[in-house]
């Protein structure tokens, strides 16, 4: 169940404790709504921590360019003599 399935319980659930006026024998709908509203909460909090440990952040990738700064002075290189 993905993270729209939870809300969707969570709305469904809310829908059936605050909304309804209807009764049934034998079913008490304000707890089903709760029920689901609970689900849906702790199936928010799955999701949600189970794609913060699939999220891997990568060191940026960068190039090390070292440079080597050469004088030429005329004598270090035997042109100067």
């Amino acid at each position: 169940m993905g993270l729209g399935g939870c809300i969707i319980l969570i709305a469904v659930g809310a829908i059936l404790t605050f909304a309804t006026d209807w009764d049934m024998q034998g079913v008490n709908l304000d707890l089903v709504g709760i029920i689901l509203m609970i689900v849906g909460l702790i199936g928010v909090s799955t999701f949600s921590s189970i794609a913060r440990r699939r999220r891997v952040v990568a060191p940026p990738t960068t190039t090390v360019v070292e440079e080597r700064h050469h004088t030429r002075d005329g004598y270090s290189d035997g042109y100067g003599l």
